[in-house]
């Protein structure tokens, strides 16, 4: 018999279940109001900004794959890896992203969402020759977060968030 799940680990395991099914609105709804999100390409993503994100991201996904292994949760805090594998729709390239997550929690809720991952594997695989040679530089990685939060607004902008 399997020991019970932390509210938290379960908080955790249904926002990947969500991520599955491209459930961009059941993944915010996991997000406390005060969210904060960041990771290489979004490091700094505040309350409707982050779900925005997921919704902006799960609408475009047309073969997003993600699987999650090994959730841990507490009180306070949590973790979990997770694989995407996609298209990345940019440059029609495919993408293998593998992700380590924390968390941090309040009233039930996801309050501090943190992802890490090899920006220059994920941009070798996503940008092709570019960014298999400056991948590495603060040159791609800042012109790939401009054309993310651009994109972001302009997302949100045409749902009217």
């Amino acid at each position: 018999m399997r020991a019970p799940m932390h509210p938290h680990a379960e908080l955790i395991e249904t926002f990947y279940e969500a991520f599955q099914r491209r459930d961009g609105d059941a993944m915010a709804a996991c997000y406390h109001p005060e969210i904060r999100f960041s990771d290489p390409v979004f490091p700094d993503l505040r309350g409707e900004r982050a779900g925005g994100m997921w919704r902006m991201l799960t609408g475009r996904a047309a073969d997003l794959e993600v699987s999650v292994r090994d959730v841990h949760a507490d009180d306070r805090g949590g973790r979990a890896h997770w694989d995407a594998s996609y298209t990345f729709s940019a440059t029609g390239r495919h993408v293998d992203n593998h992700i380590d997550a924390s968390f941090r929690f309040r009233d039930g809720k996801i309050v501090e969402h943190h992802d890490v991952f090899s920006f220059w594997a994920w941009s070798r695989q996503a940008l092709g020759p570019t960014g298999l040679l400056l991948g590495w530089t603060p040159l791609v990685r800042n012109k790939v977060r401009a054309t993310a939060g651009a994109g972001l607004d302009a997302f949100m902008a045409k749902r009217g968030d």
